[in-house]
Order: C-alpha cells, then structure tokens, then sequence
C-alpha cells in the first residue's frame, strides 16, 4: 500500500505542475484562466500566444512521460532487480510489459488527475489531454498512434477539436485491448480506462455544446 501511495503522490505532483498558467503568467504577466474557456491548457493558451500553447503542449505531455518513468522506477520489480543509481533506460520503455503495467497505468492515471485538479490552483486545472497522451504514450505507443489518425481524421473532417479528443481519449482503451498493450493485466486496463474517461467527462462543456451545435470549429474566429 506504501509503494501505490508513493506512486501516487509522485504522480499527481508532476501531473499537477500547470505549465500553461505558469508560462503566460511569466511571459504575458496574465492570468490565462480569465481568458477564452477558462483552462489551463494547450488550446486556450495558444488563444494567448501560439508559441506558448505548443511549448505548454509539450511541456504538458513530457510531465504524463516523466510521472509513467517515476512510477516504473519506484515499482517493485524495478526496485528489486537494480539499485536507482544504475537504472538501465531501456527497462523503462516496456511499460506494458506485465511486470510494470499495473505501476505505469496507475502514475498515467494520477498524472491525468493531477493535471485535472492541479493543488497550486485550486484544483481547477485542465482537460489532460496533453498529458494523458505523455502518459498513454509510454505504455501503448501503437494504440496512441491509432488514436492520433482518429483524432486528426475527425479534425480534418469535422474541424471540431473537441470531438476528435473525444474520440480518440474514448477509444484509447479499446485499441490497447485490442493490441494487447496493457500488459494483459486487466487491472492496468481498468486504471487507463477511468484516466480516460476522465478525461471525456471533463471535456462535459464542449459536449453540451456540440449537441446544440455551438462548438466553436477549428480555425473559426471565435475557435
């Protein structure tokens, strides 16, 4: 139980450092949650500064990277058959592997959460999308690469960005199912699968709006 808590707590506080808040705080000396949605995240912060939404995407996506490669490092196999100083990389990679896909999918889970319900603000944060694609993306590469052409198909199509997130966040687990990317250990399923639906429920506003037709499209004026 130690070892989960530890995991845990390592993971939402790197999931909950807000790099969008802080990097227009910084350099815009805004606050970027009185403009536009009101998030913290990559799209609301490119409403501010174009560079800045990239940088806070990436930013965004390396803390869900860095909370899976904590996670695996404090896990129990990892820490049973190497001392921490001389940590070979390579193991990290295998996050699905079943000895580690329990551990990686619970630090993608708290990561996506930290992000979501930040401490530093109140736990009034972002929708995870970044961050749970850093996360997904150590543990299933192939289903996050399937996930990614549904998003940009949808996008393409549709031009809803919202809804290409959407669907891909929800269709994430079944690909890994399908692929056998988590580990085959259905409790590591069951963690990606509620870090996913999280995801969705946060994004609640913009179904309401797609459903009345009122989301804002990509590369619209108010978008």
């Amino acid at each position: 139980m130690s070892r989960v808590l530890l995991i845990a707590a390592a993971s939402y506080l790197l999931g909950s450092i807000p790099f969008g808040y802080l990097l227009v705080r910084i350099f815009r000396g805004e606050d970027v949650r009185l403009a536009g949605s009101g998030n913290i995240g990559a799209t609301n912060v490119a409403r501010r500064s174009p560079a800045l939404g990239v940088l806070t995407l990436l930013l965004d996506a390396l803390k869900g990277s860095a909370a899976v490669a904590v996670g695996i490092i404090l896990s129990p196999p990892l820490l049973e058959r190497i001392s921490i100083p001389r940590i070979p990389w390579r193991l990290i990679l295998p996050a699905s592997s079943p000895d580690f896909a329990i551990w990686a999918a619970l630090a993608a889970l708290f990561a996506v959460a930290g992000h979501m319900f930040p401490l530093w603000l109140k736990f009034r944060g972002g929708k995870g999308v970044a961050t749970g694609l850093g996360a997904f993306v150590m543990i299933a590469p192939k289903a996050v690469l399937l996930a990614a052409a549904i998003f940009i198909v949808l996008v393409l199509v549709f031009r809803y960005v919202s809804l290409g997130s959407i669907a891909a966040v929800a269709a994430f687990p079944n690909i890994a199912l399908f692929l056998h990317e988590y580990g085959n250990v259905p409790l590591a399923l069951a963690l990606l699968s509620l870090a996913s639906v999280l995801i969705v429920v946060k994004h609640h506003a913009n179904i309401r709006r797609l459903l009345a037709g009122t989301e804002p499209r990509f590369g619209s004026r108010h978008a």
